[in-house]
């Protein structure tokens, strides 16, 4: 199934944006797992659109309806469902689209695929609406593995052109909680307004721009992975790419040790504390596919939004004839910022899922 992933935590997202409701099912929960649905919400707010002019001004309260596998807010064993009603749909806003493809969206892979029968109002299954449900799935994942010293925390690394600082060799608790409480998730709080402004006018020139996720967990084990096609990297990178908009993913130094020499590029290993660690970390906390107990370190490029004010090409379906596009709506500058929290919450899925692997499904 292609809205499925994991192996013993088996995480399904269904819905369309525009449909009655979206929604996840978590399949190999651990029982007796606490959820915390003030702080689950808190996380979900991260992500909600209509906060401000940095995004959509569609209006959702996404709050997840637990139709199943919570019992007295403890998991309970059984799959568990969690629901979010649609509410604040402008399906109109999309009549155009059915026979005029937007560039750079779905609207004619989906068409080509289905036949022209596929629900593309807002986006359908491919909309970003359905990291609402995702953020579900990974908010209660990151409760889990916080019980174990696991933290996954992210911040926006870049916008256009535009940089935050990165995260420093040892990412903590503290600073991710830090980032998670601020309105603009940067480390630095100019990046953060320099950002803002590039989002803004390219809002006001009825353009969009893109960003980079950089996403970090602390306090993983070695050892956990498996060589070539199972590796840690795999695994998260399959994942993330689900994530609509995301063109790219790299972990560590990435693709700037292409242009290092190996004398640069080695982390160097030391001990401390008993353990060995190394002294950089541009592996990313990942050797042959196997975590090396560093933090583990990776990013995630976003692309610009590609629902525009600006005109475009494209084609009339039905007289296969060129033809201009103006796309009218509510869409966000830059997805980029309110991605933060969904690539959280994908990687804590992952990783809660390879961690019960190397448990036999129990801590």
């Amino acid at each position: 199934m292609s809205s499925e992933f994991g192996k013993l935590l088996r995480i399904s997202v269904f819905g369309q944006s525009h449909g009655k409701a979206i929604g996840v099912v978590m399949d190999g929960l651990p029982a007796g797992e606490a959820v915390d649905l003030e702080e689950l919400n808190a996380f979900l707010d991260r992500r909600k659109p209509g906060k401000n002019s940095l995004s959509t001004a569609r209006r959702e309260t996404d709050l997840p309806v637990f139709l199943s596998g919570l019992e007295n807010g403890v998991t309970c064993g059984s799959p568990l469902c969690a629901v979010m009603e649609n509410a604040d749909q402008r399906s109109s806003d999309y009549s155009l689209f059915r026979d005029n493809p937007r560039p750079s969206h779905a609207d004619y892979t989906a068409f080509v695929k289905w036949g022209g029968q596929a629900d593309m109002r807002g986006g359908g299954h491919f909309s970003g609406r359905l990291t609402a449900p995702l953020c579900v799935a990974g908010g209660i994942a990151k409760q889990i593995l916080a019980r174990r010293g696991v933290y996954v925390g992210a911040h926006l690394a870049s916008v256009g052109t535009v940089e935050d600082m990165p995260f420093p060799l040892y990412p903590t608790q503290e600073l991710f909680a830090e980032i998670a409480a601020k309105p603009f998730p940067v480390l630095d709080g100019g990046a953060g307004e320099r950002m803002q402004a590039e989002i803004l006018a390219a809002r006001q020139e009825g353009d969009s721009v893109g960003g980079v996720v950089e996403c970090a967990a602390a306090g993983l084990p070695a050892g956990l992975g498996d060589p070539m096609f199972d590796g840690m990297e795999n695994r998260l990178a399959a994942a993330l790419f689900g994530v609509p908009a995301v063109k790219g993913v790299e972990f560590g130094g990435g693709f700037a040790s292409a242009r290092l020499r190996g004398s640069e590029n080695n982390d160097p290993f030391t001990v401390s504390g008993g353990n060995v660690t190394a002294k950089t970390n541009r592996a990313g906390g990942i050797l042959g596919g196997i975590t090396t107990g560093m933090p583990l370190v990776l990013r995630t490029a976003i692309k610009p939004t590609p629902s525009i004010l600006k005109p475009q090409r494209t084609v009339c379906l039905p007289d296969m004839a060129e033809t201009e596009l103006q796309i009218t709506g509510r869409h966000d500058p830059c997805i980029a910022h309110r991605a933060v929290p969904v690539i959280e919450a994908v990687t804590a899925a992952v990783l809660l899922d390879v961690l019960l692997e190397g448990n036999h499904g129990t801590f």
